[in-house]
């Protein structure tokens, strides 16, 4: 992707989500996105087909810094479980440098419940690389069961987050903590 395509992506971004915080995701059109980014409808146009696939960049964008600090730590855990909370927290923290525009980005979805399930697809998309890259195999049936398993758990502590104001997230670790061990157990439970 060129540099261009990037900026105007991160552009597209940060005006939604400040956009969002302003007058509200409901109420903010592509033309106020553009306006705001200063870039022109075509640029916004050939970036996304419409505001859903604005959550999608942003999506990828927390993805790529996951996996970014993925490369960059040797942990040296050998237990996929730890790793996959270490590469949850990594992802509520990304998601700290946004947290006002998201969290009014969740609120309105309250209003509007399909825009949860038409980003449900990227979503899914997400939590399959987040178990991938710890380590834990996401094919056939199974593999499908525990990508809905951690979709279910990061949507649930995505809650928490959006409420947690301490400072080391205690509270979202917490939550993240509790789901990963429920998930475990019935994991085991079904043999998996």
């Amino acid at each position: 992707m060129s540099a261009k395509n990037s900026d105007i992506k991160q552009k597209i971004i940060e005006s939604t989500l400040q956009l969002s915080v302003e007058q509200g995701w409901e109420y903010t059109t592509l033309r106020d996105i553009a306006e705001h980014a200063g870039i022109s409808a075509t640029d916004l146009y050939d970036a996304v087909d419409d505001k859903s696939d604005i959550l999608v960049l942003l999506g990828r964008k927390i993805d790529k810094t996951v996996m970014k600090n993925i490369e960059i730590s040797d942990d040296g855990l050998t237990n996929t479980r730890d790793r996959l909370f270490d590469i949850m927290m990594d992802r509520y923290d990304a998601l700290n440098e946004y947290r006002e525009g998201v969290v009014s980005i969740l609120d309105s979805f309250q209003c509007d419940p399909k825009q949860v399930v038409i980003s449900m697809p990227h979503l899914c998309k997400s939590m399959s690389w987040m178990l991938e890259v710890s380590g834990i195999e996401t094919s056939g049936v199974k593999g499908a069961l525990k990508v809905a398993g951690l979709t279910g758990i990061y949507i649930k502590v995505l809650k928490t987050w959006s409420v947690d104001d301490s400072a080391d997230l205690s509270k979202t670790m917490s939550a993240l903590d509790k789901a990963l061990d429920r998930a475990e157990k019935m994991a085991n439970v079904l043999g998996f």
